[in-house]
């Protein structure tokens, strides 16, 4: 598989899809997601999902935002069953964001009518403007600068009228940006029984992280031992990251 640029999508098309993911990344590395998150997009194609990892540029207006990158990604998806990559309609649809992904996730989910397996929601934040971008206060000191919605009324959005039942939320140990726990809160307000939380070893970036080759020569020396001993404690979070989002996605599968 490669990846192909699709109605301004980046999309990963496995032999036989058993379903298909909606990506979204974060704020800032969101206009490469092809890239940024090339190691668990390419990790899920793998694993027989297909992938469309709609890029988007970050502004105040967050409602703009969600209704583009739906857009964006059913127009996509419509070419994709005409043109017959994807052959067996109807598959399900999850949809996997990240930080800001994950608000635009559940906007979507609040905003707009669509059909959903489920999302999968990593560290979700959802700051106000003055703590969310650097300076802020400064750039605009005469003119509040907010997101829109702000960070309140996006809470009473999600309570009100989210209706993705099934979710699981992921939260690293280590990020200090997360506000997943109330999000939980949120969520279970009306699907108690159908919001998993997960907590795992990490930080806010660690989906960004990617593969690193290294070559070992024809003799192993200290170094090689050095440099796999540090590539598989790098990969101990990413993997355990994996793990979680396959086993969510399909209880029964063989993960490796």
């Amino acid at each position: 598989m490669e990846w192909q640029e699709n109605s301004g999508n980046w999309v990963l098309i496995p032999s036989h899809p058993k379903a298909v993911i909606h990506f979204l990344g974060g704020a800032f590395v969101a206009t490469a997601p092809h890239i940024t998150y090339r190691w668990l997009l390419e990790i899920l194609a793998n694993q027989g999902y297909a992938v469309i990892a709609t890029p988007f540029i970050n502004t105040l207006d967050h409602l703009v935002m969600a209704k583009n990158v739906l857009s964006t990604f059913e127009n996509c998806l419509n070419n994709l069953y005409a043109s017959r990559m994807l052959r067996k309609k109807s598959l399900p649809i999850y949809g996997i964001g990240h930080s800001m992904g994950s608000k635009l996730h559940l906007l979507i989910g609040s905003l707009f009518s669509i059909k959903r397996a489920g999302n999968i929601l990593i560290s979700f934040n959802n700051f106000a403007a003055r703590d969310a971008i650097p300076l802020v206060e400064q750039i605009s000191p005469v003119v509040k600068v907010e997101f829109t919605p702000s960070p309140q009324m996006t809470n009473r959005l999600i309570q009100k009228r989210y209706r993705i039942p099934r979710n699981l939320l992921i939260k690293f140990n280590d990020d200090n940006l997360d506000q997943t726990l109330r999000l939980s809160d949120i969520l279970r307000l009306n699907f108690p029984s159908m919001v998993t939380v997960q907590k795992l070893n990490g930080n806010h970036l660690t989906p960004l992280g990617q593969d690193l080759s290294w070559s070992v020569g024809q003799v192993y020396t200290p170094v090689d031992a050095l440099a796999q001993w540090l590539k598989q404690e790098i990969y101990r979070d990413l993997n355990q990251l994996k793990r979680e989002i396959l086993l969510w996605l399909n209880p029964l599968a063989k993960i490796s």
